[in-house]
């Protein structure tokens, strides 16, 4: 006697369908889990035994063998208890087989044949409708997770016997029904945060709303207490709200790792993730013995906040340089390949030296030239060519500080603009998949959509000749200025638009570090301009 029932096993953040081979045999009796099971698998006969027995089912004294194929594929979790008790009943001729393959099960099963949730229900109602699947069967509290998925009826079953109930036609169950769907664009929540509390620092609000608008990466370095920490938190306040799309990207990440709320179906808003620095390179880019997503993808289109930059080990900054430019991590361990989606901001926060005053006004820096070289030197080239944005912080001044000050902008005054250039962007990256913003937009795009007029187009060149900018630097320095034309509406890249890209690299610059070591007081880097720039 053989039955089958399909349920799905994780691989990265996609299920692959597997098969639930019940075969009940003459023998003593014994039941046995085949298919490269890991322990929580190889536990579930326990569970699933049980719950029958406690559900007033009789179970022959056979041998009973459950094979999950394909056999190649670790199988983890406890999703896979609901479809071996629906085989054992369906190869015990408790319950008719038909029923059974036009759905997609998983669930886990309490001794008394509750139904648990389970991680990784979103992926699992993704292969049921890419795999011509009536619908899915998954625990009550996972049902709205698997709605998400249109053009599929999901079940949701509180108990072993509601399962049994419906597949036998005795008690048919309702399909869940949907919220009303979010096509198009997700409603986000407000902000807790907003940018009207950071008083003063003009030109890095500036900056973040030039990052914001074209998804680029930033880099603050400044003294303590100069709101480096506090701007970035606020920074997914102006971000454009997540499309459909988006947002079921990141909740499959979530789903995945079971991260989704307890009444959260769909992530609304653009996750933030800031790990401290003692973080490993498998915790920030994703692997370990499970080979799970790490910081780096559970900040998929959202921001990965690095604070004091510097502190991290020079192994775990090193993993983001390839990331950053493909927007996927590859892991590639001996069991399984798994590829992870980490489209993100990188925003990174650090001091100018290891006392944190170097070039401050007012301030004195204790540490010597050679210390604040290599305290820098943490932070490598390559890496450091990649972020888009590279500014130079400076203390808030006095009346900033005071009651008295002006009222500051705030964040939805931002969001606004940057929501304008999101869309501007994204009717010219219409028929490109994947590519959301600037920042995103392949080499191969940027002679068509970055048009620059002759005087920008010398600017630029004069900077990569004096700076010594790398091609990374120049394509880069080319997708902020047409951010900033998109901001302000401009047909093409105008020289206004590249002199500020050019300015918002500061640290590209040959000997930026020296503007202290000759004596004198503190001053800050001098802008880009040239002779008649007004």
């Amino acid at each position: 006697m053989l039955a089958r029932v399909r349920s799905g096993a994780l691989m990265g953040i996609d299920a692959v369908v597997v098969e639930c081979e019940v075969d009940m045999a003459l023998g003593l009796p014994y039941f046995n889990v085949v298919g490269l099971p890991e322990g929580a698998v190889r536990e579930s006969k326990v569970r699933v035994v049980s719950a029958l027995k406690n559900c007033g089912f009789e179970l022959p004294s056979k041998r009973i063998t459950v094979n999950l194929a394909p056999a190649d594929i670790r199988k983890e979790g406890a999703a896979f208890e609901l479809p071996i008790a629906l085989g054992v009943l369906a190869a015990a001729k408790l319950l008719a087989e038909e029923p059974l393959g036009r759905f997609l099960f998983g669930g886990e099963l309490s001794l008394d044949g509750g139904v648990k949730p389970i991680k990784g229900v979103l992926p699992l109602a993704v292969a049921a409708r890419d795999g011509g699947y009536h619908g899915v069967m998954v625990p009550e509290a996972n049902a709205a997770e698997a709605a998400l998925v249109e053009g599929l009826e999901v079940l949701a079953v509180r108990h072993l016997r509601d399962a049994v109930g419906h597949l036998s036609g005795d008690k048919p169950l309702s399909a869940f029904l949907r919220e009303p769907p979010g096509r198009g664009r997700a409603s986000a929540h407000p902000a807790p945060l907003d940018l009207c509390d950071v008083r003063g620092q003009a030109d890095l609000k500036t900056a973040l709303e030039l990052a914001a608008a074209g998804g680029h990466n930033v880099l603050l370095c400044g003294p303590p207490g100069s709101g480096k920490t506090m701007l970035a938190r606020r920074l997914p306040g102006i971000l454009p709200t997540m499309t459909f799309d988006e947002a079921l990207e990141v909740t499959k990440i979530y789903s995945v790792l079971g991260l989704l709320g307890d009444t959260q179906s769909l992530m609304r808003e653009r996750p933030f993730r800031a790990p401290h620095h003692t973080i490993s390179d498998a915790g920030l880019v994703g692997g370990g013995p499970a080979t799970r997503p790490g910081e780096l993808s559970l900040a998929h289109h959202g921001v990965l906040f690095l604070d004091e930059l510097p502190e991290f080990r020079r192994n775990v900054l090193e993993v983001l340089r390839q990331p950053m430019e493909e927007g996927a991590i590859h892991l590639a361990r001996a069991s399984q390949h798994v590829t992870y989606p980490c489209r993100v901001m990188l925003v990174a926060a650090m001091n100018p030296c290891p006392c944190g005053y170097f070039n401050v006004p007012g301030r004195t820096c204790t540490c010597t030239e050679n210390r604040v070289h290599d305290y820098h030197s943490r932070v490598s080239g390559p890496l450091l060519d990649r972020i888009d944005i590279t500014l130079q912080t400076r203390p808030v001044e006095f009346h900033h500080m005071g009651r008295g000050g002006t009222s500051e902008p705030s964040s939805a005054h931002y969001r606004e603009r940057v929501e304008a250039a999101r869309e501007r962007q994204r009717r010219r990256f219409q028929d490109e998949p994947g590519v959301y913003c600037n920042a995103q937009m392949p080499t191969r795009l940027l002679h068509r959509h970055c048009q620059s007029t002759p005087r920008a187009e010398q600017m630029l060149e004069r900077a990569v000749r004096r700076f010594g900018l790398s091609a990374r630097a120049h394509d880069r320095i080319l997708k902020l200025a047409l951010t900033r034309a998109d901001l302000e509406g401009h047909a093409r890249i105008e020289d206004i638009d590249m002199a500020l890209a050019i300015d918002c690299r500061q640290m590209d610059r040959r000997g930026w570090l020296h503007v202290n070591t000759q004596g004198g007081p503190p001053r800050a880097l001098p802008a880009f301009r040239e002779p008649g720039d007004p």
